[in-house]
């Protein structure tokens, strides 16, 4: 009876050292998942990075981890004309299924979601802020974005007509979708009125209606759905065999 006690002693206590070992593991393979993923993306700050799944050292022989939490507060995508920058903010991913290299060279997903979200003020960017004449005697510019309740943006246009310019901006509500897994569309659901002079549809459009494009997310995820948020718009990404490191 006492060897069994002594026993079972033993295995607790190596239970607990696996346990305890186990877990620095994961916290040394995090650390360097993270500063990989700052260095391949050339990122300001470290990443927050959680493995998931226990233990860790079994899927570590295995060569696959089998889910892969990454947190980025700020990262500076392309906007596709290699001119400026888009920041997004909270971009949170899960990668499910990563395969690596023994010293985290390399690691990739076989799937990944997430989230992120771009503020108005980012998004306004690549609106019409400059006048310009959209029909006779009127020049209109874009000079917000707020959200419009049931999933809409309301976009504001600053007008003036026949030398006056309006007291208050005109406001229209607009449509926010993705297209093309890198672009966020913003499309005016009905144009805006100025004072009563009739505009042409289509150079009212072409400061009402704009989009912006979002590349060279980390790992080459993509957007999959856009909803309207209230500082900002909030975005779905997704995407297959993503890179993290390597």
């Amino acid at each position: 009876m006492r060897a069994l006690r002594i026993l079972l002693i033993i295995v607790v206590i190596l239970g607990g050292i696996f346990v305890i070992v186990d877990r620095l593991a994961v916290n040394f393979a995090e650390g360097e998942v993270a500063d990989r993923l700052k260095s391949t993306e050339n990122l300001a700050t470290t990443p927050d990075v959680s493995i998931n799944g226990f233990p860790f050292l079994t899927q570590v022989a295995g060569g696959s981890l089998d889910e892969v939490q990454i947190g980025i507060d700020e990262y500076e995508a392309g906007t596709g004309d290699g001119k400026q920058n888009i920041r997004i903010d909270d971009l949170r991913a899960d990668m499910r299924g990563v395969e690596f290299s023994g010293d985290f060279g390399s690691a990739t997903a076989a799937d990944a979601t997430g989230t992120a979200s771009v503020t108005y003020d980012e998004l306004l960017k690549t609106a019409a802020s400059e006048s310009t004449d959209v029909g006779p005697g009127v020049t209109a510019s874009v000079v917000g974005l707020s959200d419009g309740g049931n999933g809409k943006i309301r976009v504001a246009v600053e007008a003036t007509v026949l030398g006056t310019k309006l007291p208050e901006p005109v406001t229209v509500l607009s449509s926010v979708t993705v297209v093309d897994g890198d672009t966020v569309r913003v499309q005016a659901d009905t144009l805006p009125s100025f004072g009563g002079v009739e505009a042409a549809e289509a150079r009212v459009r072409e400061i009402t209606d704009f989009e912006q494009r979002i590349d060279g997310l980390p790992g080459g995820i993509k957007l999959d759905k856009v909803e309207v948020g209230k500082s900002g718009v909030d975005i779905t990404v997704q995407g297959s065999d993503v890179r993290l490191a390597g």
